[in-house]
């Protein structure tokens, strides 16, 4: 097969790691790709990810059997159903199915449709409402633009105060554009997050590795939000009980909900989760693989990656059994100075041929370039050193030995990642 991956991040890394490994696999693109995938995927020039008809015309020309997207926006912009117009297989939702991460409130209406878990909420598109509701309900809330804002579009509020600093950056400063056009106020769950994601046919569906992200940008889960500062795989606290509640109130309910509107859901399934006393709670919904939980989940699956989404397109998932190996993962993302905020690029990263032969140490590059045979940074996130053990703790040792090994000027990193998982042990 000749496959093309839509990305430039860790995940879309991650996914080409894999996928070279595929007996299926005849030749691998990635579009726009970065400096690691360079090594092991040629990088069609001249394109973006939103050049719908340029891609399509590069995947007639090349002959491309199959087109899977990294990244939520080309999902969100109907990449699947602009290419299958050619007859061109994507392997992701359509624009439809893909509003669950598109839209805050699709995906709220979605679940009290289904009786999915959530918190409770209201939907709101004008500021005044919106100011009049939260003086009655009071905080703590959570304030969500509805559409896509680089992860940036989630407020946790604890005071009115902020709550209403919060409305106003939505509604009057206009932050997000259009995707703020919406927002929805939630109540605020305590708990502790998951992730859990699943690959279905439409129909059937089978759970990838459990897995925790790490979303603020400091030790001890302080400071801003970020896209992922690390994950780690299996998550303990998901245990057998928890998981089977899991599939039985989030997952099957939703997909059932989706085939009755006559839009089946195809790809990958993320369900955030807040899990509150041993239950589940949707925080929300993605439409792709997470970033950085794929770069802790794909090194523990057994087998063929690519064969699994052959069988996922051809619907015969319910015959077939993705396995685990029985080792733990951890991805430690190494960060630019400044980020999430502004920071500086191109910065000499060294280091990356000390690790490249150590055994089960995998560095799955995000924000780089290479040039001859340097790589740059290029990007927030730069790259996520990933490590497999036979223990979670030996995970973390590995992963942070690796970390030290490499450099570039201003790098960050949270020390912390995977420690959560030990206190099950």
């Amino acid at each position: 097969m000749k496959v093309l991956v839509l990305g430039s991040g860790g995940r879309e890394h991650a996914l080409c790691y894999v996928l070279a490994r595929s007996s299926l696999l005849k030749k691998l693109y990635c579009l726009p790709g970065n400096g690691g995938i360079s090594e092991i995927a040629e990088i069609p020039q001249g394109l973006t990810l939103t050049d719908f008809e340029g891609i399509k015309e590069f995947c007639l020309k090349e002959k491309i059997d199959l087109v899977i997207p990294g990244p939520e926006d080309p999902l969100v912009r109907g990449i699947r159903d602009y290419l299958q117009r050619e007859n061109i297989s994507v392997f992701g939702p359509d624009k439809y199915t893909a509003q669950l991460e598109g839209s805050k409130a699709f995906a709220k209406g979605i679940m009290e449709k289904a009786g999915v878990p959530t918190a409770d909420f209201k939907v709101f598109e004008d500021y005044n409402e919106a100011l009049e509701y939260l003086r009655k309900k009071g905080a703590p809330v959570v304030i969500k633009a509805d559409g896509l804002c680089a992860g940036k579009g989630v407020f946790v509020c604890d005071t009115e105060a902020e709550a209403k600093s919060a409305l106003e950056k939505i509604f009057i400063e206009r932050i997000f554009g259009e995707a703020g056009s919406k927002v929805v106020i939630e109540d605020k769950l305590e708990g502790e997050e998951a992730s859990y994601i699943v690959i279905t046919d439409g129909e059937n569906f089978k759970a990838l590795p459990t897995s925790q992200d790490h979303k603020r940008l400091l030790d001890n889960d302080e400071g801003p939000n970020t896209g992922g500062m690390g994950a780690y795989s299996p998550a303990p606290l998901i245990n057998e009980d928890l998981r089977k509640k899991i599939e039985e109130r989030v997952i099957a309910p939703v997909l059932r909900v989706l085939k009755e509107e006559g839009h089946p859901y195809l790809g990958f399934l993320y369900a955030g989760l807040m899990i509150s006393k041993g239950e589940p709670y949707v925080l929300e919904f993605n439409c792709r693989l997470g970033d950085p939980e794929t770069q802790a989940i794909l090194p523990r699956i057994e087998g063929d990656f690519l064969e699994l989404i052959q069988i996922a397109l051809e619907g015969k998932l319910s015959s077939y059994n993705p396995k685990e190996i029985d080792k733990a993962c951890v991805c430690v993302v190494v960060a630019s100075k400044g980020y999430p905020g502004s920071y500086e690029k191109g910065k000499v990263i060294t280091g990356l041929e000390r690790v490249k032969n150590m055994a089960d140490i995998m560095v799955f590059h995000a924000g780089t370039k290479k040039e001859g045979d340097t790589f740059y940074t290029n990007g927030g996130r730069v790259f996520g050193v990933t490590a497999l053990g036979n223990t979670i703790s030996q995970a973390i040792q590995r992963a942070y030995e690796a970390v030290n090994l490499i450099h570039f000027e201003g790098a960050y990193y949270r020390k912390d990642i995977g420690k959560k998982a030990e206190k099950y042990l």
